[in-house]
């Protein structure tokens, strides 16, 4: 029986080669594309359970794919390019990609951000009342909180907050996207005013607010919780 199947988006034979016989002895099924019009074809025909899309493709950039795919398709999508900057990584996210993961890379990273985001997609489809995080646990239907089995006050806001990121655990949420879930698309600049809800955040649910654990900085792009 074939693992999941994972279409790799890369216009470099070495990579397609290398990520071909990787991920197939961990247990995938893997499609290729060479060109974003390929990969574009791949995703609604092929079926594939999560995307490995480089940026750089011969005949269209790769954000402008990702934007196409995410117009009839919630697969999982982890941007893998040699493109560092910053703002690269949050115009990605934003639109819509779960991961970024640079070149070069170790493969135990990338198939460990796989197994997250086949893990994020799957507990997203069962939509689960509860999600705990190093023993902090959210009840979302109550719409409770508690830290080794206390209870945790937390303000509406920070509540939300916090349900943002532990619905997206093990995922990059950028500033952006917390600002807007949160606040609203009138504060979608607001990063001042997020980083300090999330230090009165992390007073309330660290064992250690100076290490966090629970809730950590992806610098000049977002948070990050630890996988549930």
């Amino acid at each position: 029986m074939k693992g999941p199947r994972v279409l790799v988006v890369d216009d470099e034979p070495q990579i397609q080669r290398f990520l071909t016989v990787a991920l197939t002895a961990a247990g995938y099924d893997v499609l290729t594309a060479e060109t974003g019009a390929q990969a574009l074809r791949l995703a609604a025909t092929g079926a594939p359970d999560l995307i490995v899309l480089d940026l750089g493709l011969p005949d269209r950039d790769g954000k402008e794919v990702l934007s196409e795919i995410r117009k009839f398709s919630q697969t999982p999508v982890i941007i893998l390019s040699a493109r560092d900057r910053e703002a690269e990584k949050i115009e990605a996210l934003d639109r819509g990609a779960n991961d970024y993961v640079e070149k070069p890379f170790g493969i135990g990273e990338l198939t460990a951000r796989l197994r997250a985001a086949l893990r994020h997609a799957a507990s997203e489809a069962q939509q689960p009342p509860r999600i705990e995080i190093e023993g902090v646990a959210m009840d979302l239907d109550k719409r409770l909180v508690t830290r080794d089995g206390l209870p945790v006050k937390l303000t509406p806001k920070e509540y939300d907050l916090l349900a943002v990121l532990f619905r997206n655990a093990g995922r990059v949420v950028t500033h952006r996207q917390i600002l807007s879930a949160v606040w609203g698309p009138a504060h979608t600049e607001d990063t001042q005013y997020l980083r300090v809800f999330i230090g009165q955040l992390r007073a309330k649910i660290e064992r250690d607010p100076t290490a966090p654990r629970i809730v950590t900085t992806e610098p000049g792009v977002g948070y990050r919780a630890a996988e549930a």
